[in-house]
């Protein structure tokens, strides 16, 4: 079936069609349309599950926490400051190896307020264990919430689905909601193995047959508990590869963790991630009819991060320009230093461009994208960490300012 339906839309139908036995989420702005049609679907017999209502993002968090620890499929969904109030919980789910599904709408985390779109929320949130996908369309959105129960259960991890504010979760477009029959067959029930009788008070996992009894303040079980969290996250890949895999055996579609696009041949490629991903396409495709040799990379999974995909993908190129909706103050953007990182272990280092565009929803337009690669063909490698891409000009630049790069 076909509908016109928004980015929060699809992430309220990938979820119901998931058949999560709890679902508990708060409304912020630009996210709450999720949470509504989770409520609509539920008033009309539609979710099957719970529909909790709480009272803040930590509440929420808190309750699937508690219902996934119970065995059972959960999903949630949030945005910026909300993700913020959330970050102990964050931690505790995937300590606790929990297979929460929850869907970030990306919005800038304040000071100043602002209810658009950048990314940083959910990068802010990069070390805490949790998988974390990003949606180029609405298309994408509903099938990766589906597939990342797939990946979620298989390995015993939570993960975020993440789309960004406005540019998709207000923008409607024409989406397959796929059949339930079909998703049935790709997502049996949740059943996990769960010892009847055995719970006790400190077990964090309660199915958990193979653990011993666990001593709460050991620092012995924590290490290994790390050890084993490291050990997950260096099987995620696999995992998302089999049920992309299996995912296009029955539905025809398919989103590569690292997608490239045009650049078999490319010597400059340009590194991009969420919905500015179809502009970055579409310049490249202009630029390839004027005979410049450019390509793209999309990278969909940020955790854990994909590195050996992405040196594959990035290796022998002359020039690589990474575009973000992000920025780490007084270092550079995030995706831009994770990709330098994998990079590192070549003998033969690719210059990296970094490009930071689109703070607070300013849109990254096809001719900012387009003079980000012509500069990159162009120019030299600047020192700096940071390239400013459509910063306003506001007022008289300070001496520090004259040593950075803006173009506007």
């Amino acid at each position: 079936m076909n509908k016109v339906i928004t980015g929060n839309e699809a992430a309220a139908y990938g979820a119901l069609l998931s058949r999560p036995a709890v679902v508990c989420a708060y409304p912020i702005t630009p996210q709450s349309r999720v949470v509504e049609l989770m409520a609509e679907f539920h008033s009309q017999g539609l979710l099957k599950g719970k529909f909790i209502n709480v009272e803040s993002e930590m509440d929420a968090i808190g309750y699937v926490i508690g219902a996934s620890s119970g065995g059972v499929r959960v999903f949630t969904a949030t945005g910026s400051q909300g993700l913020a109030w959330m970050h102990e919980g964050l931690h505790w789910a995937a300590g606790a190896r929990l297979p929460i599904v929850m869907v970030n709408v990306n919005r800038p985390i304040a000071a100043p307020w602002n209810l658009t779109s950048d990314q940083s929320d959910s990068l802010s949130q990069r070390d805490t264990g949790w998988m974390q996908f990003y949606c180029e369309n609405n298309q994408e959105v509903i099938d990766t919430v589906i597939q990342t129960y797939r990946v979620s259960e298989s390995i015993g991890l939570p993960a975020m689905v993440c789309l960004d504010g406005v540019y998709l979760s207000y923008v409607a477009e024409s989406t397959e909601i796929p059949d339930q029959a079909m998703v049935d067959r790709y997502l049996p029930p949740y059943e996990p193995d769960f010892p009847a009788g055995k719970v006790t008070a400190n077990r964090y996992k309660l199915w958990d047959k193979s653990a011993p009894e666990p001593d709460s303040y050991s620092t012995d079980e924590f290490f290994e508990s790390r050890y084993v969290l490291h050990k997950l996250q260096s099987q995620c890949l696999d995992a998302v590869l089999r049920a992309n895999d299996e995912y296009k055996e029955i539905f025809g579609r398919a989103y590569l963790p690292v997608e490239e696009y045009k650049a078999d041949d490319a010597d400059v490629v340009v590194v991009c991630s969420g919905s500015a991903v179809g502009t970055c396409r579409h310049v490249i495709n202009i630029l390839r009819e004027q005979g410049h040799k450019v390509g793209l990379v999309k990278l969909k999974m940020f955790r854990p991060f994909p590195k050996e995909l992405v040196r594959k993908a990035l290796a022998g190129r002359k020039k690589v320009a990474v575009i973000e909706r992000d920025m780490i103050p007084g270092q550079g953007g995030v995706f831009c230093q994770e990709i330098k990182w994998a990079l590192s272990a070549e003998q033969r280092a690719v210059p990296v461009y970094g490009f930071v565009s689109g703070l607070g929803g300013h849109d990254i337009t096809a001719k900012l994208v387009e003079k980000a690669i012509l500069f990159t063909l162009q120019e030299e490698p600047p020192e700096q960490d940071v390239i400013w891409l459509g910063l306003p000009e506001k007022r008289e630049s300070d001496e520090y300012d004259k040593r950075s790069i803006k173009i506007y």
